[in-house]
């Protein structure tokens, strides 16, 4: 007697309703919902796979990962920066996405930023910004143009992608990195599935990732993670910045205030939410694929085109 309502429980229906639980148009629904695909970097043709050091660390060496187009011009460049929960490395999990993002007319690069296992924040947002002062520095062998960059980043990655876009212009996020001759500013900004309010996320709360990446809670710090959240800089001048989410996940705290902020300031947001798409849909095609298509549209409005010669 105690199976059956457990069973029903389970499958989210009502002991009234077994016969909707085993209708064809429910079992067609599960069959044609998007299952996720493991998608495999692969260079492709028309570019060049370079590595550039930017920093070297006892803790970890940072590195830069471009994909430089074969033909002659300037391109508009993306940096990406890739999730893990500040603590897993996932560049090559990001590398189909700024592949083809390439394809669409860009200078793609991945940056390998330390993790909160080997150095705490703020090293992280640090060697995203010598990331793109590197990025300037190799401008023309990299064929970018170096007025023309964005970044872009999702989970971890789309927090440090907001920071980074939101700090432009301020020094005291800039550390001691190199290539101090070269600005970190970025034109236009996506993040991806990622809270932008670390304290609003985080009081009260024993989160282990953002204690490992901060070396302490919410409650012992609070001003380390308001400092550390994207919304707390927006102002004028800001980037424009673009939010993508997976309609399976969970809430992204502060994502909604924050483009209320930008909006206050005439500061072009938006929200785009992947139809069935999990966490961390852009390594998975579909989404993918629909990623790409908003991202290409958004950096060619903010970026431009290549100038081919």
């Amino acid at each position: 007697m105690i199976i059956r309502p457990l069973l029903c429980l389970l499958l989210g229906i009502s002991l009234g309703s077994t016969q909707a639980a085993d209708s064809k148009p429910a079992a067609k629904s599960a069959s044609t919902a998007p299952k996720w695909k493991k998608l495999n970097p692969q260079t492709p043709a028309g570019f060049t796979l370079k590595t550039l050091m930017v920093e070297k660390h006892p803790e970890h060496d940072v590195e830069l990962y471009v994909y430089v187009p074969e033909g002659e011009g300037t391109w508009p460049c993306i940096l990406d920066i890739h999730g893990g929960g500040w603590k897993a490395r996932q560049v090559e999990a990001d590398k189909p996405m700024m592949e083809r993002l390439a394809q669409r007319g860009f200078v793609t690069a991945l940056v390998s930023y330390r993790l909160s296992t080997e150095a705490k924040y703020p090293a992280a947002i640090y060697d995203c910004k010598a990331a793109l002062r590197c990025l300037r520095a190799h401008a023309k062998e990299l064929k970018i143009d170096p007025d023309r960059i964005g970044c872009m980043g999702g989970s971890a990655g789309g927090h440090l992608s907001g920071l980074t876009g939101m700090t432009s212009g301020l020094p005291e996020f800039e550390g001691d990195g190199p290539f101090k001759d070269q600005s970190s500013a970025v034109k236009a900004c996506i993040v991806m599935a990622a809270t932008q309010d670390l304290v609003a996320a985080n009081t009260g709360k024993k989160n282990e990732g953002a204690l490992l990446f901060f070396g302490a809670n919410c409650d012992e710090k609070p001003d380390l993670y308001k400092s550390a959240s994207p919304i707390t800089h927006v102002r004028p001048g800001v980037p424009p910045t673009i939010f993508i989410e997976g309609e399976k996940d969970t809430l992204k705290i502060g994502r909604a205030e924050m483009m209320e902020k930008l909006k206050a300031l005439g500061i072009e947001t938006a929200v785009h939410t992947l139809k069935d798409a999990p966490h961390p849909y852009w390594m998975s095609d579909p989404w993918c694929a629909e990623t790409v298509e908003i991202a290409a549209a958004f950096f060619k409005k903010h970026l431009g085109e290549p100038v081919l010669r």
